[in-house]
């Protein structure tokens, strides 16, 4: 369920009513567990918060989640512990043992089937059909996987341990997990050391090992832990360390004979083999080295990670292709830099305020740097930032008001084919309104500036009270009703990017005045970034306009948002420079009348 990333819809903190609801519902599906051990899990004073998130394939999940780990997870209604809970109470659930290579496949997505089931001597777990089950390895009580049985134990043993066994659902090392701290499981001695090998004949697990040491020559005893910490520290995707890891599981001495052989034939096509991903990455980094050389002066450090993307790095991908971090093997920008910054040492970021990262340093006398060539297709544009000659130019964004249909409304949109949720332009629900009132003969005979209200009009735009009353209503009034009962959206369109619809009212620009001290005034400008400007550059481009120290300030209860502070009331000379310069329309500003009034003249 959790081998591909996954969208998160919402995030909130868990309240009082649902925490003891919580607690309840662990204790009837987990009975085994004390109160002690149900108040070290839900405890009443730390703060738990529940994310909601869409699974690769669309299921709906939601996440408890504790001090930045995942504990439980909730599927259809019923609750599944995480590998972070199990690793702290390995009892919790029944469980099935396998082989560390098995592991492997488990992480790409797999479920485990009954062959590759390791028997103890006290045989398999009581399980029924749909039960809650763990998953570890032998020789480790700590479970790497949690599970639905896919059958019942006796429905097992008499299938002769074929088929399916476990059906996975959470993984050690999915996405799940890599959304906690990414810790590796404890070594917790396995007490059940006798198993049963495939003849049926018992043996102790150092036994077995031995035996499949000699048959097979890879490294399938090695920690299991220990290789995950490496695959991490080499940078690479859960996914990708799940299948490069299998493949080194599996190979033998021969195959690895045939796979270098290949290798050598093959390195001179290499290039032209590139998979998707590595194109994106390839991608990224011409599209950041570009950047840095064409786009980023020294006066503009620091610059928020966001921005340098947004206005920098889109600015630079070639026509006809399309920059996407998350199909590349970094995923998030933060990772991208990280690597820019540890391994290439072309930049520096820095948190200068908490939650927002910036880049503060860039290393202009770079290798990687100065031997870069700007593509010929950057253009003259590109030759004109070069030289030093003005700054990157601010392209508006395109603001469009829509409207979706809500509920209520969606019996009058069912001939246009508009379901619940579709946006449409106003434009729009006024010519379906009007096509819709023409197929239904509404229109008054004695007056055509009146609709004749029928029974879909009367559920969908009267209220209750009108329903005896109203018989008729003009064009106006209806289209009016029709859109105030409508989810009012907005669409905003930047320059080489896709369109984003949001719900609600785009926030405005928003411009006040404050007190500080003793009487002195202090202007300040919010909400830039939600129009694509850099509240750095704006700040500079104040600070040089009207001679007074600017700063920027982390905006409370906003991600990513910080706020520009300039000294004096400076709102006539901020609303010039947003409406001349970068072309902000008037209505997507407030607080323009906030500037100081001219003294009367004598």
């Amino acid at each position: 369920m959790f081998a591909k990333p996954f969208r998160v819809k919402s995030n909130t903190v868990l309240k009082g009513s649902d925490r003891r609801k919580l607690k309840t519902d662990l204790s009837a599906v987990f009975p085994s567990l004390s109160a002690d051990e149900l108040s070290e899990l839900v405890p009443n004073k730390e703060e738990i918060n529940v994310v909601k998130i869409y699974a690769h394939k669309g299921e709906a999940v939601t996440l408890y989640v504790l001090h930045k780990n995942p504990i439980f997870f909730e599927v259809e209604k019923r609750l599944y512990p995480t590998v972070y809970v199990l690793w702290r109470h390995p009892s919790l659930l029944p469980v099935f043992r396998t082989w560390a290579p098995v592991l492997q496949k488990l992480i790409g997505g797999a479920d485990l089937m009954l062959p590759g089931v390791v028997m103890p001597s006290c045989g398999l777990p009581d399980v029924k059909q749909g039960s809650c089950c763990a998953v570890l390895i032998v020789n480790n009580r700590a479970p790497v996987a949690v599970g639905k049985a896919a059958a019942s134990s006796a429905e097992m043993q008499s299938s002769g341990m074929k088929g399916r066994g476990v059906c996975v659902l959470h993984t050690y090392m999915d996405y799940l997990w890599a959304f906690g701290d990414k810790s590796n499981p404890p070594s917790l001695p396995d007490e059940d050391d006798e198993i049963e090998d495939t003849n049926g004949e018992k043996c102790k697990v150092s036994e077995k090992e031995e035996r499949r040491d000699d048959d097979d020559d890879d490294d399938d005893d090695d920690d299991f832990g220990t290789c995950a910490e490496e695959q991490q520290s080499s940078g690479e995707t859960v996914t990708d360390q799940a299948s490069s890891g299998f493949e080194e599981l599996n190979l033998t001495e021969t195959e690895e004979d045939k796979v270098e052989s290949s290798n050598e034939k093959g390195e001179e096509n290499q290039d032209e083999q590139k998979t998707p991903q590595e194109e994106m990455d390839a991608l990224l980094l011409q599209c950041f080295l570009h950047a840095l050389k064409s786009k980023i002066k020294k006066s503009e450090l620091p610059l928020l990670t966001s921005t340098f993307l947004r206005n920098h790095m889109f600015t630079c991908c070639p026509s006809g292709k399309q920059l996407d971090i998350k199909k590349s093997s970094y995923k998030k920008l933060s990772k991208f830099l990280q690597v820019m910054q540890q391994q290439h040492n072309l930049i520096r970021v820095k948190e200068l305020t908490k939650g927002v990262e910036s880049i503060v340093e860039v290393d202009w006398k770079n290798q990687q740097l100065r031997s870069f060539s700007i593509p010929e297709e950057a253009g003259v544009e590109e030759t004109a930032v070069l030289s030093g000659e003005g700054e990157t130019p601010y392209h508006p964004p395109e603001i469009t008001t829509l409207y979706s249909v809500s509920a209520r409304l969606e019996p009058l949109f069912l001939d246009a084919n508009k379901r619940k949720g579709t946006t449409m332009l106003p434009a729009d629900v006024r010519s379906i309104i009007t096509e819709y009132v023409k197929k239904n003969e509404l229109v008054d005979e004695n007056n055509k500036n009146y609709v004749t209200i029928n029974p879909t009009l009367c559920d969908c735009l009267l209220e209750k009270s009108e329903y005896q009353e109203v018989e008729s209503l003009k064009w106006d009034d209806l289209f009016s009703r029709t859109l105030g009962r409508m989810q009012e959206c907005y669409q905003v369109v930047f320059p080489g990017q896709v369109a984003t619809v949001k719900k609600g009212h785009i926030e405005p620009i928003d411009i006040s005045v404050a007190s500080r001290g003793s009487n002195k005034k202090v202007t300040l400008i919010k909400n830039l970034e939600v129009y694509g400007l850099d509240p750095a550059v704006v700040a500079t481009a104040l600070q040089h306009r009207v001679q007074a120290s600017a700063v920027l300030q982390i905006l409370p209860g906003a991600k990513d948002r910080v706020l520009v502070q300039i000294q004096g009331n400076q709102v006539h000379q901020v609303g010039n420079l947003l409406l001349d310069h970068y072309q902000i329309p008037r209505k997507y500003i407030q607080g323009l009348d906030k500037a100081p009034k001219g003294g009367k003249k004598k």
